[in-house]
């Protein structure tokens, strides 16, 4: 059965508002929840950029129930996967084997900050298979150390391992990604609804694993508004990116660029993309997608920090209720 989501957007929230979401969330019935993890939002109307970890930990801390995971953190330039590796078992433990770690070749307006350029997709790739490799080891509680073609790590060991081993879901866009990254995920992330995909990865882990390719997690923006005007008004100004896609949007380094690259776009264009104002049929009939390609897990994003309490108050429950009955 297909499970359903929330998204703790750091784009667009300060973090104090972020643990609060994610406690009203659990208690409006949503199954899990992602937390970005951003070092800058895409556009300046958005305006925050917390840190992801800190986040989920007290998010972790405060919730009882839900699932938790990054979506995604890159663990190749910003953060080192050692550290990386450290976070996540820290967070299992803080949730009591709730958490999923979320990993992706990363975007260059989150990890250019630390000052080591921006690599091409093929290397990025390469860098995130050695990473993997290397928090797998250290998940394991033992002494590690590691020369490799892009990482080094001395004596490392994790001194606090989770009982619950950490899952890795592992964000793919292709054929060859599939074939790289197959053997090193639990779990698949992936940005459109796309069952050729879902069923490519299922068959190259099984054949590298014998076993199954486990869950297939998306997620979907909506901008649900009492006044529908208001929400493509809203949808605009602070999502208007969206409609990129990641090959242009992975390589943007700043917020100017974003909004540079975005300023043809129009309203009507965002409102024929996203599922915009009261209407939850429309928004049930924006994610049927997902689900009918395979898809397990399907996060939204409700866009704009000023409509989070409304939209979980009045419009959750229902809208789960409707999800739920139509992907069943």
């Amino acid at each position: 059965m297909t499970r359903f989501g929330y998204t703790l957007m750091t784009e667009q929230s300060g973090p104090k508002d972020l643990v609060r979401y994610a406690v009203s969330a659990e208690e409006h019935g949503f199954d899990f929840e992602v937390c970005s993890d951003h070092f800058s939002p895409w556009l300046t109307s958005q305006g925050h950029a917390p840190n992801a970890w800190a986040v989920l930990g007290a998010v972790a801390h405060a919730t009882e129930q839900v699932d938790l995971y990054t979506y995604v953190t890159c663990p190749t330039m910003r953060y080192h996967p050692a550290v990386v590796a450290q976070q996540a078992a820290t967070v299992q433990i803080l949730s009591d084997g709730r958490f999923t770690l979320g990993l992706g070749s990363g975007e260059n307006l989150n990890e250019h900050v630390v000052g080591k350029g921006w690599p091409a997709i093929a290397q990025r790739q390469d860098m995130l298979r050695e990473a993997i490799k290397i928090i797998r080891e250290l998940f394991g509680g033992r002494l590690v150390n590691w020369r490799g073609d892009f990482f080094q790590v001395d004596s490392a060991r994790l001194w606090d391992v989770p009982e619950v081993a950490v899952g890795i879901a592992l964000a793919v866009g292709g054929q060859k990604a599939v074939e790289k990254f197959a053997k090193l995920a639990d779990h698949l992330v992936a940005v459109q609804p796309d069952k050729g995909l879902v069923d490519a990865w299922h068959g190259a882990r099984q054949a590298a694993n014998g076993a199954e390719g486990g869950r297939v997690i998306g997620q979907i923006p909506v901008c649900w508004d009492p006044d529908r005007d208001t929400a493509i008004e809203r949808a605009h100004d602070q999502f208007r990116w969206f409609g990129g896609g990641w090959s242009v949007n992975a390589d943007l380094p700043t917020p100017a660029g974003f909004a540079g690259a975005t300023q043809y776009v129009r309203p009507e264009d965002v409102a024929a993309s996203i599922p915009c104002g009261p209407d939850l049929d429309a928004i049930v009939e924006a994610v049927r997608p997902y689900w009918e390609a395979g898809f397990t897990d399907v996060a939204l994003i409700q866009i704009g920090d000023e409509q989070q309490e409304l939209f979980l108050a009045e419009a959750a429950e229902p809208l789960l209720k409707a999800l739920r009955a139509a992907a069943s």
